[in-house]
């Protein structure tokens, strides 16, 4: 007898938690539809709040991952230029921005070359993640000098020249590539943002949200960490150049820009830059009619060949130009570091998720950066 009472009360029991679980779910049903007027179930509302709620995407604990072969948020990719003997240099790069970042969102690399990429290559990228992989060749247009170009005045200038790749053909082709040609590249054409890598490059810290929602939820059109200034040899008539192109389309440049960033209180080319090694950009920026009509001034002039500008100040000098400060974001947060030069976040080397030296990554002590945060 108290053995069946038992379960008489059990059972009762289970029936009250049956009707409270269905009054819940349809009560959220209720809710969902009544009170959200965007069509959307409430589960999808939760998903959209999370990375809408948050300035870096995503969520700051790394929620909201991307798998692989799923649709991100952010038409980009990470993008780099290279050749098959940067194999091995490219693949240590690969691989810790996979274990820093990528591994949990899964944005795709695209891999440019002005020759075929061999097959030893494409296998020894693809072995380091499992985001997707293209690779493809640069456009003949694109590489080399454009019909204008005085060859003989461009060899003499490789001859002589006593500065860092000098002498160096294929350096001024890559250059001129990086300022004006890299974002039209077919498998480019649908990108809305890139993130550009090298070879031999370190990243310090983890990076626990998505730059390119960041920068797309924020209006952000271009993204830096180092901020150098250019080697005067190099640049001799860069700003001379610029300054004319000014005078002929005043109306092309921002009103709120940034120019007190590259020149001085004389006019002066203070010849500082964003060091484009590391550069998360919005590609409307360099698609605009503003920046193109910069590059083709700039190219018919024959700065490339007959000296040795950089893609680095062009962009910088055309971020200055076309942009406000609003619209630049600086990654203090993103420990990096290339060949000669680091930043290292304050305190990384006792605390957070960066592991580096901060006396040893003093990019943020350069006068060009100082300079940057002064405006």
């Amino acid at each position: 007898m108290v053995a069946s009472r038992r379960l008489v009360a059990v059972g009762k029991f289970c029936g009250i938690l049956a009707v409270f679980g269905l009054f819940m779910h349809f009560g959220a049903l209720f809710f969902s539809t009544r009170y959200n007027t965007s069509g959307q179930s409430i589960f999808s509302m939760w998903g959209n709040s999370l990375a809408e709620n948050s300035n870096y995407g995503g969520g700051a604990s790394g929620e909201g991952a991307y798998t692989p072969g799923g649709v991100k948020p952010v038409k980009a990719a990470i993008v780099a230029l290279v050749r098959n003997e940067d194999l091995y240099g490219l693949r240590k790069t690969v691989r810790e921005l996979e274990d820093r970042w990528n591994h949990k969102y899964n944005y795709p690399y695209i891999f440019l070359n002005d020759k075929p990429f061999s097959d030893k290559f494409k296998a020894g990228i693809r072995d380091m993640t499992k985001a997707p992989v293209e690779f493809g060749k640069l456009e003949p247009e694109s590489w080399g000098y454009p019909e204008w170009i005085d060859q003989e005045k461009a060899r003499v200038e490789r001859d002589t020249a006593k500065y860092i790749k000098g002498h160096s053909e294929s350096y001024r082709f890559m250059c001129r590539f990086q300022s004006g040609f890299i974002y039209k590249h077919p498998l480019l054409r649908d990108l809305d943002f890139y993130w550009r890598i090298e070879p031999d490059v370190h990243y310090y810290c983890d990076i626990d949200y998505d730059p390119f929602l960041f920068m797309k939820t924020n209006g952000f059109k271009y993204g830096w960490n180092i901020a150098p200034m250019e080697y005067d040899p190099t640049v001799r008539t860069l700003w001379n150049v610029t300054e004319t192109f000014m005078n002929k389309n005043p109306g092309l440049v921002a009103k709120d820009n940034i120019l007190d960033w590259v020149r001085d209180g004389q006019g002066k080319y203070t010849k500082c830059h964003f060091w484009s090694n590391f550069e998360i950009v919005d590609l409307s920026f360099y698609r605009s009619k503003e920046y193109q009509a910069f590059f083709d001034h700039l190219d018919h002039a024959g700065g490339f060949f007959y000296e040795r500008w950089g893609d680095a100040p062009i962009h910088s000098i055309a971020v200055a130009m076309f942009l406000s400060k609003k619209q630049v974001h600086y990654f203090d947060d993103i420990g990096y570091y290339h060949p000669a030069m680091a930043h290292c976040p304050a305190g990384s080397n006792e605390r957070g998720k960066c592991l580096c030296d901060p006396r040893e990554g003093w990019a943020r002590g350069f006068t060009c950066a100082k300079r940057w945060f002064s405006l």
